[in-house]
């Protein structure tokens, strides 16, 4: 072997060995690598030379054995411009590839044809322009091309013929003209060709689809018209008329029998689209109704077709609208607001979906709140990842905690027992809910409500303290008479309307989320509110009744909860004005936590309205000994 095949064989072999020593796919990473550096994109992705493609990287998948890249979804990540040459094209055992919901503009990519792997192309919502490869046989696993709402134009590929696969093609709000070529396969079930430029005569292989397939268009349908009978009638009797008169009664029966014809066709489309949209209304409901019942996201599938999400900067979620109706779900719970799901993306990705109900605003007031919600960044406000909205569906997407709500922790779900909680856990939730709380007061110039505190919608996050989450619904939804009665443990006297919460009412709410993590109670037990229950229990000076079982098993911890029980009660006072702002309430806990001498909370507030409102702590502090008792 001479000098230059031991080079080449040992260059060879080094890539090999690289290859199986990092266990990743060294040429598709640094073609991803490529692509990276060589685009414009406007989100967050986690992709380093020193981390494994296969296993870290945000939206790629790799084969079962990591030698090769065989999928690559990256909707909604802002890339914009065109695709770099020779980067993408370098993946050859790509299956999958979705960049919907982008901002990408140039002609297809030349250098695709080399993905001859491809079984799922997604490009839709982006700005590709010109005429699409005229071979698309290079291809010929494809079985899904979405190609909608781009700037294609120049006429549709005979070519799509070839893909014996193809079962969905989606061409829709584009710029295609000519006419539509005879490509109907056996395979294809869903076919989009709206909203283009096509004329001509619709080919009587794709007769089978609806028509909304080709609305926006120029498209005439050939309908066959049943050739007449030689004979009308088994008893009809030849009649002998002169050549002129048999031509008149001919032309006159034959206007007859079309008009009959017609009549019939116009009275069975009628009575064909009434029963339709019965029974499909029927099934729709029915849908509805067992989807919520299996915990499924049964969406208004016409308007979401052409919706997308909006994904906040910090986000690493990876999907779209599709992804997400395409989900297994399990229903959560069911709140005065909507329905929260736990729903289970293809990719074994986890996200918490909050469908809203009875949203009172419309879509620019709408996005204006997730706007400024979405923009809240704290370790104890549960972040809110992204959002959807169209005429019948308002969704908010969330991380999923998998410790549950305190809810679920305090009360159990479903039967289950509930989690043990200590004491220092307990006060860590009460230390983080009001930090959380206290900045969502002081954001946007001191403007924003939460209005929804309650112990289903209280976290845990990574430090184990309190994290609140469902921020910026009470202004949007109006919620029914019994959805209302939900809220009626937590909600302050002065509220009938949520929509009318005030930065008070949310003290008094978290005043009632302390009660309920020291008595272990409901807010709302048999018609009696825990907040008359807790106060009437400390008038009889019988304090040591109030707290769960469990606390009392805490060794010296007494005096720490009679404390936070005054703070609670003085939180969940009747009087508004009597409430302390949260800002001072997380000051009077940390000077606690501290140990400062002035522990004490009626001692940590020197302006006169908060001053009054803790006044009466005073009146329980002696019954601390009780408790130890």
């Amino acid at each position: 072997m001479n000098k230059f095949g031991i080079i080449f064989t040992s260059i060879i072999l080094l890539r090999f060995t690289l290859l199986h020593i990092n266990g990743e796919p060294f040429e598709d990473k640094q073609a991803l690598l490529d692509f990276l550096q060589k685009s414009s994109y406007s989100r967050y992705l986690n992709w380093s030379p020193v981390t494994p493609v296969c296993t870290s990287w945000t939206g790629v998948t790799c084969n079962d054995q990591q030698t090769l890249v065989v999928a690559l979804r990256l909707p909604g990540f802002g890339f914009r411009g065109s695709i770099p040459n020779n980067t993408l094209g370098r993946l050859t055992g790509l299956q999958i590839l979705s960049l919907r919901n982008n901002l990408i503009s140039g002609q297809f990519p030349s250098d695709f044809s080399k993905l001859w792997n491809l079984t799922s192309l997604y490009l839709q919502f982006n700005r590709f322009f010109g005429p699409l490869p005229l071979n698309f046989s290079v291809w010929p696993n494809l079985g899904v091309i979405n190609l909608s709402n781009n700037k294609f134009n120049g006429s549709i590929p005979r070519s799509f013929s070839s893909l014996i696969r193809l079962t969905t093609l989606d061409l829709s709000s584009n710029l295609f003209y000519g006419e539509i070529p005879d490509f109907g396969s056996p395979s294809l079930r869903y076919l989009n060709l709206s909203n283009n430029h096509l004329n001509g005569t619709l080919p009587k292989s794709l007769v089978k689809f609806p028509s909304s397939s080709f609305s926006g268009n120029n498209v005439t349908v050939e309908v066959a018209i049943p050739p007449l009978p030689s004979t009308l009638s088994p008893f009809s009797q030849p009649v002998r008329v002169h050549e002129s008169k048999k031509k008149i009664s001919e032309t006159a029966l034959l206007g007859i029998i079309l008009g009959g014809f017609a009549l019939v066709f116009v009275l069975t489309a009628v009575l064909v689209v009434v029963l339709y949209a019965k029974k499909n209304g029927m099934k729709q409901q029915k849908e509805v109704d067992e989807g919520i019942k299996k915990g499924k996201m049964v969406t208004e599938s016409r308007e979401e077709k052409n919706g997308r999400m909006t994904f906040f900067e910090g986000s690493k979620l990876v999907f779209d609208l599709e992804d997400l109706l395409r989900a297994s779900a399990e229903v959560l719970g069911k709140g005065a607001f909507g329905t929260t799901y736990k729903a289970s993306l293809e990719d074994s990705t986890i996200v918490v979906v909050k469908r809203l109900k009875e949203v009172s605003i419309g879509k620019r007031e709408f996005e204006q709140q997730m706007e400024v919600v979405g923009n809240i960044k704290h370790e104890n406000v549960v972040a809110l990842r992204a959002y959807y909205y169209s005429k019948d569906e308002k969704l908010m997407v969330y991380d999923y905690f998998n410790s549950g709500s305190l809810s679920t922790m305090l009360h159990g779900k479903r039967g289950e027992n509930p989690t043990t909680l200590d004491w220092e856990t307990r006060l860590n939730i009460v230390i983080g809910v009001a930090k959380g709380l206290a900045h969502i007061h002081t954001y946007n110039n001191g403007k924003l409500v939460h209005g929804n505190i309650k112990s289903s919608n209280i976290f845990l996050n990574h430090l184990n303290h309190g994290c609140v989450s469902d921020l910026g619904l009470a202004t949007m939804v109006t919620p029914s008479a019994p959805q209302v009665q939900r809220l009626a443990g937590y909600r302050a006297p002065e509220v009938t309307d949520p929509r009318k919460s005030t930065q008070a009412s949310d003290v008094f709410s978290f005043g009632v989320l302390i009660l309920e993590l020291l008595t272990g109670k409901y807010p709302l037990e048999e018609e009696v509110s825990l907040v008359r229950w807790v106060n009437s229990v400390v008038r009889e000076e019988w304090t040591g009744e109030v707290f769960d079982v469990e606390l009392l098993r805490c060794p010296n911890v007494e005096e720490e909860m009679v404390t936070i029980l005054q703070l609670g009660m003085a939180c969940a006072e009747k009087t508004p004005e009597r409430r302390p702002k949260m800002w001072e309430v997380v000051r009077m806990v940390d000077d606690f936590r501290r140990g400062f001498p002035g522990t004490h909370p009626s001692s940590e507030v020197s302006s006169p309205t908060p001053a009054s409102s803790l006044s009466h702590m005073g009146d329980i502090g002696s019954t601390s000994t009780s408790v130890a008792q």
